[in-house]
């Protein structure tokens, strides 16, 4: 996406990614790939939450549009065998995959986060302190009509700290820090 800021590129139902969009990829500890730039600051705020007593791993990162479409057929696939018609089916999917080019897994700058013994508690520390980090929970649960995205609080993005403060200081999405 021409114009804006590398960190602070929107990607969303509105907002797709170009076909030939490329980046830049490295390994992190668990195998999963970010966007190179973000790789220090990621590994800086999973050190930060070991620090606090939370087991953090990456779940999720970095996918390519052909992975992304493989994670929506599949959920849509699961909602089919369960009895939904296909149209619902993929109605329900896509309140929590994002159709192919508008992930921003696809990005490289977003990360799903858990921690190993299913400690919830690492929610709450990462929404508060991730934004030193440069993080934002990209999709709030006061944000929802907003984002068009449910809830996800283990989705973090970055975009960069300075954004992320002002992000958090003022309680903004990143819809409305960009308008």
């Amino acid at each position: 996406p021409e114009g804006a800021e590398w960190n602070l590129v929107l990607v969303n139902e509105d907002h797709a990614l170009p076909r030939n969009f490329t980046v830049d990829t490295v390994e992190m500890p668990g195998g999963e790939r970010v966007d190179a730039r973000i790789a220090d600051s990621l590994n800086a705020l999973l050190q930060g939450a070991r620090d606090a007593g939370y087991h953090p791993f990456i779940r999720s990162g970095y996918r390519t549009r052909e992975q992304q479409e493989q994670i929506l057929n599949e959920r849509i696939e699961r909602s089919v065998e369960e009895g939904t018609f296909i149209l619902l089916a993929r109605q329900k999917a896509l309140r929590w995959v994002a159709e192919p080019g508008t992930s921003e897994h696809e990005l490289g700058l977003a990360v799903d986060i858990n921690d190993e013994y299913g400690d919830d508690g690492l929610y709450d520390w990462l929404n508060e302190n991730a934004p030193v980090y440069g993080f934002i929970q990209r999709y709030p649960s006061d944000k929802t009509s907003i984002t068009g995205i449910s809830h996800e609080p283990w989705h973090y993005r970055y975009v960069g700290q300075q954004a992320a403060q002002k992000m958090q200081a003022n309680n903004q999405c990143l819809e409305e820090y960009l308008s």
